[in-house]
């Protein structure tokens, strides 16, 4: 059975657009068919000061995985593009961030993984490319669509 998963990625280390595009490239291989993508959006990082601006993309896929082995391919990609996993609370620069925002309409909140992505509301670096792709996709929890989220 086919399922739509929508991915946020972010860099800020290195040649932006080239590492989105490599990601791509990779989850292209292991998740499954990738049927939109957004634009790369520049911003400042959110959450900690860095001199490097991110780029940012969101990415919309068709995959036959479960939430659970998607995130695994995705740890999986982001180890292979060079991330080190911070072992300390906080963000920092990376070579990679992918987060899951959401798989199909569903709602799960466990110890590993939170969909939808908790802080979709608070980030403009997601609504934006997000909103480029998707604006009538309903979050499944707020019951708005992402383009009523933007304004």
């Amino acid at each position: 059975m086919q399922h739509e998963i929508i991915l946020s990625l972010g860099t800020n280390i290195g040649k932006g657009e080239e590492n989105i595009q490599k990601a791509y490239e990779m989850l292209d291989m292991k998740l499954g068919e990738r049927v939109k993508t957004s634009s790369c959006f520049t911003t400042k990082p959110w959450g900690f000061e860095s001199n490097n601006m991110f780029t940012n993309s969101v990415a919309i896929y068709k995959t036959e995985f479960s939430p659970e082995y998607c995130l695994q391919i995705i740890h999986h990609v982001e180890k292979e593009m060079g991330r080190k996993r911070n072992l300390h609370a906080g963000y920092e620069d990376r070579i990679i961030d992918i987060d899951i925002l959401f798989y199909d309409d569903s709602i799960i909140n466990n110890s590993n993984l939170i969909i939808p992505h908790p802080l979709i509301t608070k980030r403009d670096f997601v609504l934006m490319p997000l909103c480029e792709i998707a604006p009538n996709k309903l979050h499944p929890v707020l019951k708005k669509t992402i383009k009523e989220l933007v304004k």
